[in-house]
């Protein structure tokens, strides 16, 4: 149990200490969108895109955080400040995003779903409230429709997703009462099989793919008209979703196999595969998916070291003071093993190679921001156009930029929803 919550809470941790090291010499953020380059072109194009992230993960750090208050502005580098707040979403011209309400997963059993059901609907209640809060700036989000109309008038908009489909329990019903609490894509495994499939990345597999229950729980998302979400399953889940799927499927945070060879990413079968069903694969910011970097073996050493505490925080054992002391020994391990990183030409290789093999009308963006993403001069949401620049510099048009940024992601929810409103008139 102990070695799962470490694995989940390495890649948390890592991203919060990287940006803390990164601070250090870059202290200010952008003020405005665009301001992070002093190119007018980026500035326009970027501003002129309906931009979405399809994947962060602060729910989660808001409740293993509950002093964080998400409507100020957090310069990277303050304890437990994370990669995301409103202040730098505005800054960064990010007009919309996709919340994760990520559970860890536990035993599959009746307790186990329990917990993990308890733990989804406080990370949605939470969302909400701070929604609620903030009326003038930001709501949210249940449809494209929603989120134009509130970047028309200067709001940001927030959708919900579910990674790791464990807290559906082995109730269908629970798929219906997720989706009236606003939940419109569901990631359906996480790192470790669960009750409706098999992960990439569990030791062997338990299903051989879909789960019989598992099925049951696509169809009803199609009925419903939550996106279906292929990244972190394995690939005979993926392969079993293609046959049963009547809308399109999203990854919500996977890159290319062909670029970086880990069983996250998609091979080209599959990235053709999503084509033909008219789905998206989302660009995702996490380092060790795009490229082998080499890791400092006394870092290594130096965080094993605080295994027990990361873990006993991620399953939300620690008090504020004690998650308080854990980053700072952690900031103090980032300042003298800094990470290497990533660069954002590492990232858009993925996407060039995606865009080679499935056409520029099937890409998106999905940083995994709070939950493991971040490069070079990319560590959080303030920094967004720094990919329309890297963009824009490889050749990308301004209308092919629209479409990578949030359009494309767009056209799949529309047409999930579509799809729901034929099987429900049948």
């Amino acid at each position: 149990m102990i070695s799962y919550f470490f694995r989940r809470v390495v890649l948390f941790i890592l991203a919060l200490v990287a940006v803390l090291g990164w601070t250090i010499a870059h202290a200010d953020i952008p003020k405005k969108a665009g301001t992070s380059s002093n190119n007018e072109q980026v500035k326009l194009v970027h501003q002129s895109a309906l931009t979405i992230d399809s994947h962060i993960d602060w729910p989660i750090r808001q409740v293993l955080n509950p002093g964080f208050d998400p409507s100020v502005g957090y310069k990277t580098g303050l304890v437990a400040s994370g990669q995301w707040d409103l202040v730098r979403m505005e800054n960064g011209g990010l007009d919309a995003a996709f919340m994760s309400i990520f559970t860890p997963q536990r035993q599959l059993n009746d307790r186990g779903y329990a917990q993990a059901k308890d733990l989804a609907n406080r990370m949605i209640q939470r969302t909400e409230q701070f929604l609620l809060d903030q009326p003038n700036r930001i709501a949210i989000a249940l449809s494209p429709a929603d989120a134009e109309r509130l970047e028309k008038v200067g709001k940001r908009a927030i959708f919900l997703g579910m990674e790791n489909g464990y807290p559906l329990g082995t109730d269908i019903k629970a798929v219906q009462a997720f989706y009236d609490q606003g939940i419109r894509y569901i990631t359906l495994t996480h790192s470790k099989n669960n009750q409706l499939g098999d992960s990439s990345t569990d030791k062997q597999q338990q299903w051989q793919g879909l789960s019989p229950f598992g099925e049951a729980v696509v169809q009803e998302m199609n009925r419903l008209g939550i996106m279906v979400d292929v990244s972190h399953v394995h690939d005979d889940t993926f392969w079993d979703v293609i046959r049963l799927s009547k809308a399109p499927i999203i990854a919500s945070h996977s890159n290319a196999r062909k670029v970086r060879d880990v069983p996250r990413n998609m091979d080209d079968n599959m990235l053709r595969a999503i084509k033909a069903k008219g789905g998206v694969v989302q660009l995702c910011l996490l380092g060790d998916y795009i490229k082998a970097i080499p890791k400092n073996p006394e870092r290594t050493a130096a965080l094993a070291q605080l295994a027990n505490q990361q873990a006993a925080w991620f399953q939300g054992k620690l008090n504020q003071a004690e998650v308080n002391d854990l980053l700072k020994k952690l900031q103090a391990i980032n300042d003298q093993y800094p990470e290497l990183k990533p660069t954002i030409a590492d990232a858009i290789n993925h996407l060039d190679h995606m865009v080679s093999v499935m056409g520029i009308d099937h890409v998106g963006i999905g940083s995994d921001f709070d939950g493991g993403g971040g490069l070079r001069n990319l560590e959080d949401v303030s920094q967004m156009p720094n990919i329309t620049q890297e963009l824009l510099n490889r050749g990308y048009t301004p209308e092919e930029i629209r479409k990578i940024w949030g359009g494309n992601l767009m056209r799949v929810f529309e047409r999930a929803l579509e799809v729901a409103k034929q099987m429900q008139e049948t």
